[in-house]
């Protein structure tokens, strides 16, 4: 095992490794920007280096800085969170040229992995069904749009790698395709540093679903599976584990599938293979975030696993006999929201002072974050504060465990998204399990949620 790993991220994610790396008596380093060095997080690490101004291009994705970063705090690896270099093969070929171990795929994986458009066409070559797509989208703009345009309309537009939603811009028409593009690009530059893109289907108000799996390079099992069909902007706000009112048989044999075809592709590490879900289409596979990701919490209170540890055990040489065996069924039920520092009507962010911030606590509750009171939310990154998540024996004991814990959330000196979540929560579709991703903008023209802001 290690003795000291370096963390290439911020907030919550951080935090996590962090907590996970003392249990193991590794030493932590984190690394920041200028605008996140005062966070808790980064005392409670062994050690800390700035990397520079808080824009990502000038320190967490910079990778003269953090490379310069690893070797002057002496880190035998480094955790890369999830965003940021999580899915950046040319940055964790350079980290092994340095000797220093990445906590995640091999490189030469994550040349397929990241790169969405690739990921597709490897999946679909063993039987998997996937959503028409383009390849990569190059040339003029002209070319790009004409090659997009084969696809046919409703599509989306997306970065060929990162994730999280960010630079995921519908099209619904060809004269709204030229500015999808553009947008697309400029974000996916500012969140991944490249803008790459591809175009694929755009399935109309679908099922997110997704299947952990963890892989040793040759063998593999799944830890079940995550519903997380609500969300904002392409970016999901609630997530479950397990996905409510789908057939069991046929998600016990697609999560089978997908661990066994992830491993038949020598993937080694903790990952995520995204689907969604309509009556009309059945499941098509998205990609492969090949990654932790912010959802990761759900799945570990139903299965008992500490995912950050075992993505250590993978990277320092443990193969899947060595692991302990996963559950045969999920341990009940859990729950999360993400807490964002914006409005509950437009979602628009709100940086600012916590004046007050008080997270829940109780049985079942869990709490993620990488801030306490007193501290800046600032506008350079993404502005979630905190997630929630809530266990309990069945679903409804999870959403009634949530629901009481936000409503002793307190946080004062930013807008936040609490009013929306709690609204979700108790919506009558979501209650029932009737999820999808156009759940968000039906509760949001619901005449008693428009009246809380007298409308």
């Amino acid at each position: 095992m290690f003795s000291k790993v370096a963390i290439n991220n911020r907030g919550a994610v951080a935090q996590r490794v962090v907590r996970t790396l003392r249990s193991l008596g590794i030493k932590s380093v984190v690394f920041c920007s200028e605008a996140d060095q005062d966070l808790p997080y980064v005392r409670e690490a062994d050690d800390f280096r700035v990397l520079g101004p808080p824009p990502p291009l000038e320190s967490y994705l910079s990778h003269d800085r953090v490379l310069a970063a690893v070797i002057d705090c002496g880190a035998d690896a480094l955790h890369p969170g999830y965003g940021f270099l999580a899915e950046d093969a040319d940055f964790a070929f350079k980290l092994k040229d340095l000797g220093v171990t990445f906590i995640g795929p091999q490189p030469q994986l994550l040349t397929v992995f990241g790169d969405k458009v690739n990921t597709q066409k490897e999946l679909a070559k063993r039987g998997l069904p996937v959503n028409p797509a383009t390849g990569i989208l190059t040339g003029s703009l002209a070319e790009r749009l004409a090659e997009a345009l084969k696809l046919g309309f409703p599509l989306i537009v997306k970065p060929a790698g990162g994730g999280g939603g960010i630079g995921m811009i519908p099209a619904l028409t060809p004269e709204k395709l030229a500015a999808a593009l553009e947008t697309a690009a400029s974000q996916a530059l500012r969140g991944f540093g490249r803008d790459q893109l591809y175009a694929e289907r755009l399935i109309i108000n679908p099922r997110h679903v997704e299947f952990q799996i963890v892989a040793d390079g040759k063998d593999s099992f799944h830890l079940f599976e995550r519903d997380c069909s609500i969300q904002r902007r392409r970016q999901k706000i609630v997530e479950e584990a397990g996905a409510p009112l789908l057939d069991r048989e046929t998600v016990a044999n697609l999560s089978k599938l997908v661990a066994q075809v992830m491993a038949e592709m020598g993937y080694d590490h903790v990952g995520t293979v995204e689907t969604l879900y309509s009556p009309a289409s059945g499941f098509v596979i998205l990609e492969v975030n090949p990654r932790l990701q912010v959802e990761h919490a759900v799945t570990e209170e139903i299965t008992g696993y500490d995912l950050v540890a075992t993505q250590l055990k993978l990277a320092s040489g443990s193969k899947i006999a060595d692991l302990p065996p996963p559950p045969d069924e999920p341990l009940g039920h859990a729950v999360e929201v993400r807490v964002y520092a914006e409005d509950s009507r437009r979602f628009l962010p709100s940086p600012g002072l916590l004046k007050v911030f008080r997270p829940p606590s109780g049985t079942g509750i869990r709490v993620e974050t990488g801030f306490v009171e007193g501290a800046k939310v600032t506008p350079f990154y993404d502005p979630m504060v905190a997630q929630v998540i809530a266990k309990g024996q069945d679903r409804a004991e999870a959403i009634a465990r949530l629901a009481e814990a936000l409503g002793q959330f307190e946080i004062e000196g930013i807008k936040t998204n609490l009013t929306f979540l709690k609204a979700m929560l108790t919506y009558e579709p979501f209650v029932a399990g009737q999820v999808s991703t156009g759940l968000t903008e039906e509760l949001l023209k619901e005449p008693s949620y428009q009246a809380l802001w007298g409308q």
